[in-house]
C-alpha cells in the first residue's frame, strides 16, 4: 500500500501561513519522520510520497535529503520557482539530491484564477515535463478551467490533481466542481488523488455517506487507474486519526473490483510518480 499524498513540518523552524488561525491549533506542532513511520507500520503502508507545504527550494532540499534516509519515503513531490529563467537547470540539481518525483505550487492561493496559463509558468510547466516530472494541481474548484488548459497545451506533462480540487462537502455543493472533475478526467495525462476529503468535510460530524458522491464522481471520471490514494497526513488529523482516513478510503473503493483497488492503492502512484 502507497501513501501517494503526506506532509512534514516543524513550526519552531519555520514559519507556515496557511497554518495561522485557531483552528489549526492542533496540527500547529511538529511532524516528524519518526511520526510517519509510526502512523504508517501501524496502517500498513509500506511507501509514500512526501509534499512539499512552502514555496521555499530548501525545504525540498531538506525533503530530498530526509527520503534519501528514510526508506519509507519512496518519492518527494517539491517546490521550484517555476517563473525562474533558470528552472531547468534548478530541477537537474534538485534531482540530485533524492528521489524528487513531481513539482507543486500551491496555486489555490494565488489571486489570479488564470495563473497557470501565465506565459512564464507554462515555460516552468514544460520544463518540469522535459525533466520527466510530474506537476501536482493544488487548485481550487475555480481554477480548475485552467489546469484544464495546461492539461490540453502540455499533452506531454502528467499532472496529478491534490484532494480532487477540493469540494465544498461540508457545504454540500457539487457544481462547478463535478463539470470540472469531469473536464479533468477527459485528460488522459491528468490522475487524481483520493485525498482531503475529510477535510472539506465537516471536521466534527462527518460521515462516509457525505463523501461517497464525490468520491465515486472521481472514479467516473477519471477510472481507478488515474486514482491513488493519499492520507494527507498531518492536515487530515483536523477530521481524522490517519489510520480513520485509511479505513474511508477503503470503503470509498468498495464498489471497485479488486484489481481496480490495487490500482489505487499502489499501482497507479506507481506508474504516474515513477516509484519503484
Amino acid at each position: 500500500m502507497i501513501d501517494a499524498h503526506h506532509h512534514l513540518w516543524d513550526p519552531t523552524r519555520r514559519d507556515y501561513p496557511w497554518l495561522a488561525g485557531a483552528a489549526l491549533d492542533p496540527i500547529r506542532r511538529p511532524y516528524t519522520v519518526d511520526d510517519l513511520r509510526a502512523v504508517t507500520h501501524a496502517a500498513g503502508v509500506h511507501a509514500t510520497v512526501l509534499v512539499q507545504t512552502l514555496s521555499d527550494q530548501g525545504e525540498t532540499e531538506e525533503f530530498l535529503a530526509t527520503a534519501a534516509a528514510e526508506p519509507v519515503i519512496a518519492g518527494v513531490v517539491g517546490w521550484v520557482d517555476l517563473t525562474a529563467p533558470d528552472v531547468a537547470d534548478r530541477l537537474a540539481r534538485l534531482k540530485e539530491l533524492g528521489p524528487l518525483v513531481g513539482i507543486r505550487h500551491q496555486v489555490e492561493n494565488e489571486p489570479d484564477p488564470e495563473w497557470l496559463l501565465r506565459p512564464d509558468v507554462l515555460r516552468g510547466l514544460a520544463a518540469v515535463g522535459a525533466a520527466g516530472l510530474v506537476y501536482d494541481l493544488l487548485v481550487a474548484p475555480t481554477q480548475v478551467a485552467a489546469a484544464r488548459k495546461v492539461a490540453e497545451q502540455l499533452p506531454e506533462l502528467r499532472l496529478v490533481l491534490d484532494h480532487a480540487a477540493k469540494p465544498a462537502i461540508a457545504a454540500g455543493e457539487w457544481q462547478p466542481w463535478a463539470d470540472g472533475i469531469a473536464s479533468l478526467g477527459a485528460r488522459d495525462n491528468v490522475a487524481c488523488k483520493l485525498s482531503g476529503l475529510v477535510t472539506e468535510a465537516d471536521w466534527q460530524q462527518w460521515q462516509i455517506g457525505h463523501l461517497r458522491r464525490y468520491a465515486d464522481h472521481v472514479f467516473t471520471s477519471f477510472g481507478a487507474d488515474r486514482v491513488l490514494f493519499g492520507s494527507d497526513w498531518p492536515v487530515c488529523e483536523l477530521a481524522a486519526a490517519y489510520e480513520v482516513v485509511l479505513d474511508a478510503a477503503v470503503s470509498l473503493t468498495g464498489p471497485l473490483t479488486d484489481p481496480e483497488r490495487l490500482d489505487v492503492f499502489e499501482y497507479t502512484a506507481k506508474r504516474v510518480y515513477g516509484l519503484g
